[in-house]
């Protein structure tokens, strides 16, 4: 028997008249490969989110077709390629705007700072990026150890502390690494942290951040001064939040800053 042509519903009109911003498919988790500043390149599975416009004579969006692309770069998605994936969704998909995000744990491997000892240490980072602007948009979120200046300054034994994330989001055009964020981050605080610690490193930390107690306004200041001199860097905002281990809530801040007059 002669297969019957099926019916492309989705192709079919719309007579409401109602373009759409965005449609397309959202939370998949997949395996990519990102770029890695030591190791080239990185394994990872992510979550991913991508999103096209629909014009008001279409009823639907060929949902399928988002998964071949995302198939299709599977082998290395990064700021490289990622205009390449946006141009692929608008034809395919008949388009004239895309939108594509991607959320994915990315690991470092830290030695401790006396010991030496290294482990894998998970960063979340989160690559966006809009077929409509010529930069994309990188997120990184960064555990990091703060002390209070207050607390030390009015107890006689000590401070509070508490481990606190650092999320630093940028705009640019070229590549950036992933890992330069981090160090921003890292070195923004009283202190990084570490995925393992003997006791030599734990004695060394606690006294670093002992030296070095700051705010979560300090935190959110210092790295905005770093970015404010790393090149290539069109826009930034950080954030801080200190969950405080003293109190029943978090301490925040942020700073927003647009460097594209300056630059």
């Amino acid at each position: 028997m002669k297969n019957k042509k099926l019916r492309d519903v989705q192709s079919e009109p719309d007579h409401r008249n109602i373009p759409i911003n965005k449609v397309g498919v959202k939370d998949i988790s997949y395996p990519v490969v990102v770029l890695d500043r030591a190791e080239g390149r990185q394994h990872t599975v992510a979550r991913v989110n991508m999103y096209v416009n629909l014009p008001h004579h279409f009823r639907g969006t060929h949902m399928s077709r988002f998964i071949e692309i995302l198939n299709k770069y599977r082998d290395g998605i990064s700021t490289l390629n990622i205009r390449d994936i946006l141009d692929e969704m608008k034809k395919q998909l008949d388009s004239e705007t895309a939108h594509f995000e991607i959320e994915f744990p990315y690991f470092i491997t830290k030695e401790a700072p006396v010991s030496k000892e290294k482990a894998k240490m998970e960063y979340t980072c989160t690559l966006v990026a809009n077929s409509n602007e010529d930069y994309y948009t990188l997120e990184v979120r960064v555990p990091v150890l703060s002390l209070c200046p207050c607390s030390k300054e009015i107890s006689r034994y000590g401070g509070h502390n508490q481990r606190s994330f650092l999320s630093v989001r940028i705009k640019a055009r070229d590549k950036i690494w992933i890992e330069n964020l981090i160090e921003v981050a890292e070195k923004s605080a009283s202190s990084d942290i570490y995925s393992i610690l003997k006791r030599e490193d734990e004695k060394y930390i606690t006294e670093k951040s002992y030296e070095n107690p700051l705010f979560v306004e300090d935190m959110v200041r210092n790295a905005s001064e770093k970015l404010m001199k790393m090149e290539g860097v069109l826009w930034f905002s950080v954030e801080s939040e200190n969950m405080e281990s003293i109190h029943n809530h978090s301490a925040y801040a942020q700073i927003e800053m647009d460097l594209r007059d300056k630059r």
